[in-house]
């Protein structure tokens, strides 16, 4: 069974598709909308499980079904732009199929989400494992509030959180909420998928972009993959924490655009 993913399309042009984190839905992409529109033909994407994209009820919720279901909803060749977990699902099917993507662009994103210590190859900047542990046993208590709580860390240290949030909450609420099931599969991937590994395989022209207070996505994790992907932009917001599209718009856009348009079949 294929599942039915609902998606947004609005200008005309070269596909670009933008792919959203856990917990949310397309909405979060409201603020850089219309100046990607003006780019190309972009399509915001539920992903399957989150907001009007149900899940397969025949079919396991894994990473790599999600990537697969993700895959067969995409045109057949396009940038894709890949945010938080999305952007982890982008550099998999990125790695997987390279003739399909003009460019990859991840934002706030990782190869390998949790911190880690490691006496061989030194320690690995992310999200503190116990994090990630307390939010899976606290979802099917009250999900609605720990993903609201989720939420609130991705604002951490941006100058204008608190707005951040309340945002980011309507955008999320307006649309279904994901399952409990879905949630905490989508949890699981975020503490076990490994990409490091594979990285410097990666043959699609590649931008990072960051910000410089993310409190998920450290800045160091930025540098340590610089040495996987010598290639690949890297830009690093400095005002901003894990939604730079939401905190600084303006400058993420002024940093995207040039990249597509560079790449631009």
């Amino acid at each position: 069974m294929v599942a039915s993913v609902w998606r947004a399309v609005r200008g005309t042009g070269t596909d670009i598709v933008v792919l959203h984190g856990w917990g949310l839905n397309a909405n979060i992409w409201t603020p850089v909308v219309t100046p990607l529109a003006q780019v190309g033909q972009l399509h915001r994407l539920d992903l399957p499980g989150y907001g009007e994209s149900p899940w397969p009820t025949d079919m396991p919720l894994t990473f790599e079904n999600l990537c697969e279901l993700t895959l067969a909803a995409l045109p057949e060749r396009c940038h894709l732009i890949g945010w938080s977990l999305g952007g982890l699902v982008a550099t998999e099917l990125a790695l997987r199929y390279p003739e399909r993507f003009y460019s990859l662009t991840t934002v706030a994103s990782s190869p390998f989400f949790p911190a880690e210590s490691n006496a061989t190859e030194g320690d690995w900047p992310g999200i503190e494992p116990h994090i990630l542990n307390t939010f899976a046993k606290q979802l099917s208590k009250d999900f609605k509030r720990t993903v609201e709580r989720f939420l609130a860390l991705q604002s951490l240290g941006s100058p204008h959180a608190r707005e951040d949030v309340k945002q980011i909450k309507e955008w999320l609420f307006a649309k279904p909420m994901a399952s409990v099931e879905v949630l905490d599969a989508g949890l699981d991937m975020l503490a076990s998928v490994d990409l490091r590994k594979r990285l410097p395989e990666l043959q699609v022209p590649c931008l990072r972009m960051y910000g410089k207070l993310d409190a998920l996505v450290p800045k160091a994790v930025a540098e340590r993959v610089s040495t996987w992907l010598p290639q690949s932009e890297c830009y690093v917001a400095p005002k901003c924490s894990h939604a730079p599209f939401i905190s600084d718009p303006e400058g993420f856009i002024n940093r995207l655009v040039p990249f597509l348009q560079q790449h631009m079949p």
